[in-house]
């Protein structure tokens, strides 16, 4: 089955980048420069850049997300090692979130398997980042998403959820290369998100912004976004403007 393979950021310490990810995040090197969770996830590729990031609003690519079965461990265990995390909050009836930077001002995005006040009691492994995490979303941007939605399905990839904040100007749409199916066959249906944050594999989030006029692309010496690869797929998937390709 095709399934997202690799995440590619340019990065100024490809290095430092690693170890960061793989010491405080608990990622582990899974060889041929890819560090992740497990290979039903998305890996992440760093590669080196000329200039340093400098992330603005209308960028293509926006963060990844970890989902964990206990946010507040893993604010506890970023905090212990002096990192500066927001949160964890219940952002409206979209997720238990918290936000954090890494070394070059990536955002990362960390997401509870519950909203709060609904986890079910369970036992955590505390060695484990927020009791066992997952990289469970890669987001990009859009301001057309009837006109890339069309690939997205034609490539084989599930609608999972799709979430109106209208008050903030913008929607979210998950997909993900998988046979399962929501639990609510309304995509827009509040219980679909969590179970979506809870999948094994990773999901392709895309935030259409109603005021963006046009997303922008990645500088070619700049840190940011390097594209998307995806794995054991036909040739012909390949978008320019989502820069995703399959190999």
């Amino acid at each position: 089955m095709t399934q997202l393979d690799a995440l590619c950021l340019r990065v100024r310490d490809v290095a430092a980048q690693k170890r960061f990810y793989c010491d405080v995040l608990g990622m582990s090197d899974q060889g041929n420069g890819r560090i992740g969770y497990s290979a039903e996830e998305i890996a992440l590729q760093f590669m080196e850049a000329d200039v340093p990031y400098a992330p603005q609003a209308s960028d293509l690519y926006w963060k990844i997300a970890v989902s964990v079965p206990n946010i507040e461990l893993a604010c506890a265990q970023l905090q212990a090692r002096g990192i500066a995390v927001a949160g964890p909050q219940q952002f409206r009836n979209v997720g238990y979130l918290a936000k954090f930077t890494d070394p070059e001002g990536f955002t990362i995005e960390l997401i509870d398997h519950w909203f709060a006040g609904d986890r079910p009691a369970q036992v955590f492994d505390e060695s484990l980042f927020g009791g066992g995490p997952h990289l469970s979303l890669v987001t990009l941007r859009t301001s057309d998403i009837a006109a890339i939605e069309p690939d997205l399905l034609d490539w084989g990839m599930t609608a999972l959820c799709v979430q109106p904040v209208e008050t903030f100007g913008f929607t979210l749409y998950f997909y993900a290369f998988t046979n399962e199916r929501p639990p609510n066959p309304d995509l827009t249906a509040v219980a679909n998100r969590t179970w979506t944050y809870q999948r094994p594999y990773s999901v392709l989030e895309i935030q259409h912004v109603d005021a963006l006029e046009q997303e922008t692309l990645p500088e070619a010496c700049a840190a940011g976004y390097g594209g998307l690869k995806l794995s054991a797929a036909p040739a012909a998937i390949r978008s320019e403007r989502l820069l995703i390709e399959a190999y």
